[in-house]
């Protein structure tokens, strides 16, 4: 999904509706903040409030998906389009999730050697702490690619309000996590708990 386009579109038919950014929230329960996310397309719509946002601007989700008006003619392909496209958008951050599964794997692998070659082997010590120091440094890099891939994949959704949203880094890292879930600020409501990782944003 074109999610600049997707914005843009949102953002033209909002003012054909006449309706400021903080009516067209109100409308919608939301802030005009999660609006102003969208038109910018630093974000999209959770499901939930696609079909209400839709009937405000009288638009099809359709349209909305295909960032444009869509005739009846066009309607079947984009709709078939917008399918592929959230397929695609799916697979990829699955590959993006197990790449940085791989990349943490291989990295922990290949800075153990110079650990333990560190330990076992008769050598100076500037020699040893070299070594260390290697390993450390291949260990931060992997994990730090690991982390960037991982956060880029899909996004968290709040289990309160159902908002999906990618969080800044330093909140990614920060945030105590299971296998599936990460505690984070949903920037939507406000609540600080523990957010599934879905693929689609």
């Amino acid at each position: 999904m074109d999610q600049i386009k997707i914005g843009k579109f949102i953002a033209d038919e909002r003012k054909k509706k006449k309706y400021t950014q903080k009516q067209l929230a109100e409308k919608l329960e939301i802030s005009d903040k999660t609006i102003s996310k969208w038109e910018r397309g630093n974000g999209f719509p959770e499901v939930s409030l696609l079909l209400p946002l839709c009937n405000e601007l009288e638009i099809t989700v359709n349209e909305l998906l295909s960032g444009e008006r869509v005739s009846e003619d066009d309607y079947r392909k984009k709709a078939e389009e917008n399918m592929v496209n959230l397929v695609k958008e799916a697979q990829e951050s699955k590959k993006k999730i197990i790449l940085s599964a791989m990349v943490a794997g291989l990295t922990i692998i290949a800075a153990m050697p110079l650990f333990v070659l560190s330990g076992l082997l008769v050598m100076e010590d500037w020699l040893r702490i070299i070594l260390i120091a290697i390993g450390t440094v291949v260990i931060a890099g992997g994990i730090a690619i690991a982390c960037i891939l991982d956060r880029e994949a899909g996004a968290f959704e709040c289990p309160d309000c159902h908002n999906r949203f990618v969080p800044d880094m330093k909140s990614y890292v920060m945030g105590a996590h299971t296998i599936t879930k990460r505690k984070l600020v949903c920037p939507h409501c406000g609540t600080h708990k523990y957010c599934k990782k879905v693929l689609t944003k």
